[in-house]
């Protein structure tokens, strides 16, 4: 299939990004994709996106994991289709794009490799023993930790993600370490079914869960440093509802190619 691609990563998550605007490629070809993902045999990717025309948005994003398979809301992935639409001229500075979990709003900086992007609200936090469970557009668990720089996080979080509880739906596993300043947070994702660089829905939960736990409110920012980088969130949270919420960090052109 001969097809313009584009490669872009965010804190070390990395894409593959298409112009789907004309509908002329047929992605609904899991191991296609999963075979262009593969990083010996393919262009190599933690997942791969299809920029799409949608009525009332400026685009739409169709985003499938590295399996494949259809994927929950990428954080990452949108801050690196936003940047991406900017590129190819879609947007300006700002923009309202449609994902799998709704409409989503964001900003572009002016060199346009800084996004900050608006996530759902979040209303529920559940317990799993001493973690924390929550939907920030994708499914998480939260467990907090020391030593995580030695921790072995695809055995440990493989194990959590294929428990009885989790094994039928998946969920991404967060580990976090408070660090002072920032918080580091290592990240095993369902579908890619490895540890990635970096998670945006993940670093969005832990930002989360730790205000949930440390029973903060109001206005808050947290920094977070992943393997692949810095991120940032900002949100409200009034001890019930966190809204506003916004997750924040680079997006980079890293080269484009054809496949013939």
């Amino acid at each position: 299939m001969k097809m313009h691609f584009y490669k872009y990563q965010g804190a070390g998550n990395d894409f593959i990004l298409v112009d789907n605007r004309n509908e002329a490629i047929n992605h609904d070809n899991p191991a296609w994709i999963a075979s262009l993902c593969d990083r010996r045999f393919g262009i190599g990717a933690d997942g791969m996106m299809f920029l799409q025309q949608k009525e009332g948005y400026d685009f739409e994003m169709v985003y499938y994991n590295s399996d494949g398979q259809p994927s929950s809301m990428c954080g990452n992935g949108g801050r690196c289709i936003v940047a991406f639409a900017r590129h190819l001229g879609v947007i300006g500075s700002e923009t309202n794009f449609l994902a799998v979990d709704g409409p989503h709003y964001a900003k572009v900086s002016e060199e346009g490799n800084w996004v900050s992007l608006q996530m759902i609200d979040v209303n529920t936090v559940t317990s799993d023993g001493e973690a924390y469970v929550l939907n920030t557009g994708s499914p998480h668990y939260v467990l907090s930790t020391t030593q995580l720089a030695e921790k072995n996080v695809t055995s440990e979080g493989r194990s959590i993600r294929n428990n009885p509880i989790y094994k039928d739906k998946g969920i991404n596993v967060n580990f976090v370490e408070e660090m002072g300043d920032h918080y580091f947070v290592r990240t095993y994702e369902r579908g890619v079914e490895d540890e990635t660089f970096a998670c945006g829905t993940g670093v969005t939960a832990v930002a989360l869960a730790m205000a949930k736990d440390k029973n903060q409110t109001g206005d808050i920012s947290t920094r977070v440093k992943v393997l692949g980088g810095n991120l940032n969130i900002r949100f409200r949270y009034d001890g019930e509802q966190f809204s506003d919420i916004y997750l924040e960090g680079p997006a980079e052109y890293v080269f484009e190619g054809d496949l013939k």
